[in-house]
């Protein structure tokens, strides 16, 4: 695990005589605001708009400001701020959602950097990474999550975005309904052979504690032989956001599903496992099959809706997890973005806000 001195923090007593001007609560001449381009809203990038801007005591002292545009936007990326490392990422994080939360229940590799900081993922680099949003097939998840680029890859590499609002509009009313009426079931075989042991998903090695983790979760589970486990959850596909009550498309259901692997990786899984087998896969929630059309909808809506910019070393990108679905693109180069993520939620209090 890399560890890092905490390092000082600049103030802002240079720019006490600055004249400021409140406007919705952010001093205006501190920072500004632009989009990437004019039809894309997403993210909204946030810059000092003078020298020695401090983020984390600009971001404490203006969270309504902040909390507004996340809600609008989804997404603020904030550029050109001066940021030392994991841990001044991890004390933005703490400043502006709470303490970053341990990544449990994991569906992909990662490595601790520093606290509850890790690297986003440690996928080789040739393999794109499809959208979505973090955790959604679990059933806590944070409302945020946040990404830094500590070094900006040589050549790809960067994080897509995609507002899941927009991506649950481009659906068809038939493809809406049938998700509305059946929900989604995700499976997952756990074990030492492909993917992710259950001792590295859940973080322990104690079957008691996993099968009481599972109970209390709403689980199905069956232990298959003496390192396997799979686990079964069915949940709704369309939620509503919890603070916004804004219908959202925020499932694993295209993410989780084997024909939105590359060919080749799909192919060679299909060739060894059998369905019901697979490290991990998606069905309605009474469990039938997925059509091939609606998972061929499905990745043509998050497409229609995805954009992207290219990383810079010290970016820091605030999502909100329920808005906005995220990626990643194949890179060159020694690309290191870590992440940490805060707030979580849990599956049984969304019934009593999205009734």
């Amino acid at each position: 695990m890399i560890s890092e001195a905490p390092t000082k923090k600049p103030g802002l007593k240079g720019l006490k005589n600055i004249k400021r001007k409140a406007i919705g609560g952010v001093q205006e001449e501190l920072v500004k605001t632009r989009f990437f381009q004019p039809d894309q809203p997403l993210p909204l990038v946030v810059e000092p708009a003078v020298a020695g801007v401090d983020l984390t005591t600009w971001a404490t002292n203006n969270r309504t400001w902040l909390e507004r545009n996340l809600a609008q936007y989804g997404c603020l990326l904030f550029r050109g701020f001066t940021i030392a490392g994991a841990n001044e990422f991890e004390h933005f994080i703490a400043a502006v959602s709470g303490e970053p939360l341990e990544y449990r229940e994991r569906s992909s590799p990662r490595s601790q950097v520093s606290g509850n900081i890790y690297t986003s993922t440690d996928y080789p680099a040739d393999q794109p990474i499809f959208l979505h949003n973090e955790n959604s097939y679990s059933h806590t998840w944070p409302l945020k999550i946040f990404f830094f680029c500590a070094t900006e890859p040589e050549t790809g590499g960067e994080t897509p975005l995609a507002d899941v609002r927009k991506v649950l509009e481009h659906l068809s009313p038939a493809t809406r309904a049938r998700f509305a009426e059946k929900g989604v079931m995700y499976v997952r075989n756990l074990s030492d052979e492909l993917g992710l042991s259950w001792p590295t998903v859940f973080q322990t090695h104690d079957r008691a504690a996993v099968e009481a983790y599972c109970t209390k979760a709403g689980y199905d589970f069956t232990w298959r032989g003496e390192n396997g486990l799979q686990t079964r959850r069915t949940a709704r596909a369309i939620i509503n956001h919890v603070k916004s009550g804004e219908p959202l498309w925020f499932n694993h259901a295209t993410f989780f599903h084997v024909t939105t692997l590359e060919p080749a990786t799909r192919d060679a899984l299909l060739a060894l496992y059998a369905e019901e087998d697979l490290p991990n896969n998606t069905y309605y929630g009474d469990g039938s099959s997925l059509e091939p059309a609606t998972l061929d909808e499905l990745r043509r809506a998050y497409q229609q809706e995805t954009v992207a910019f290219p990383w810079q070393k010290g970016d820091l990108l605030m999502l909100d997890n329920m808005l906005v679905a995220h990626a990643r693109r194949p890179f060159t180069g020694p690309r290191k973005i870590l992440t940490g993520m805060a707030e979580p939620f849990r599956y049984q209090d969304l019934r009593e806000v999205a009734q």
